[in-house]
């Protein structure tokens, strides 16, 4: 893919691996719309990064099917195209299954498995057009087990398996369709502040190259699934 003022639309992007993706496309020349449940905190971000022409933010909840649709509009009418589309909201609760509460259950399902299917929902008429690239951000989660992870595993691996699902359905539009699954990253996920005991984990930036990456590829490619795993692991070797 020519990169060149092509138009990337990344969920999730004010802070985190959101934010890094969207300076490495920047970089590369893309054009880039973030967004984030908070108007405010989606336009201090873009604003942060570049002008107007370049970044736009605008407000988003992925588990607000009308909020996706606008969003979309927006872009286009900003942008006149889309090209890429980053599903990267996200969260995490983590309790033992007899103590997730059923508000917390819904919360990660509707936010990391329905959010990004009201995405690509909203998003697939542009790609077709634009013989596009869709892909969500799952996680090492999306595979790998683990105690009080119930939740959160039941929503990644449901990302996993729809992404993967999408993909096939998707291709005979040349729509190319991918997940990433990364372990542990640096970012503000959980409450965590990242700060320099950090260093050992993937840095935000580190998947956009990555994403990068997969949009630079030949087209006759198609990486579908991707783990990323820190080189040096910290204490959960499998993450």
């Amino acid at each position: 893919m020519n990169l060149q003022n092509k138009t990337a639309y990344i969920t999730g992007g004010t802070k985190g691996i959101g934010l890094g993706t969207a300076k490495v496309l920047l970089n590369a020349g893309m054009r880039v719309a973030i967004s984030g449940r908070k108007l405010e905190d989606a336009q201090k971000a873009a604003a942060g990064l570049g002008d107007k022409n370049k970044i736009i933010g605008i407000q988003s909840d992925v588990t607000n099917f009308k909020d996706e649709q606008n969003a979309v509009r927006q872009i286009l009418n900003h942008f006149g195209q889309l090209d890429v589309v980053l599903a990267n909201a996200g969260l995490g609760i983590f309790a033992p299954v007899d103590e997730l509460s059923t508000e917390g259950w819904n919360q990660m399902i509707n936010t990391n498995l329905t959010g990004v299917f009201h995405t690509l929902k909203s998003t697939v008429e542009e790609l077709k057009k634009s013989e596009g690239y869709f892909i969500s951000l799952a996680s090492l989660a999306g595979t790998n087990f683990f105690e009080n992870g119930a939740g959160y595993n039941a929503s990644k691996f449901g990302v996993v398996g729809f992404t993967q699902a999408a993909m096939l359905d998707l291709r005979k539009y040349n729509i190319k369709v991918s997940t990433i699954m990364p372990g542990s990253v640096a970012t503000y996920f959980n409450n965590h502040i990242p700060d320099e005991n950090d260093n050992w984990k993937i840095q935000p930036e580190d998947i956009g190259e990555l994403v990068l990456d997969l949009l630079k590829m030949n087209p006759r490619t198609l990486p579908s699934k991707i783990e990323v795993r820190p080189t040096r692991p910290g204490r959960n070797p499998s993450i």
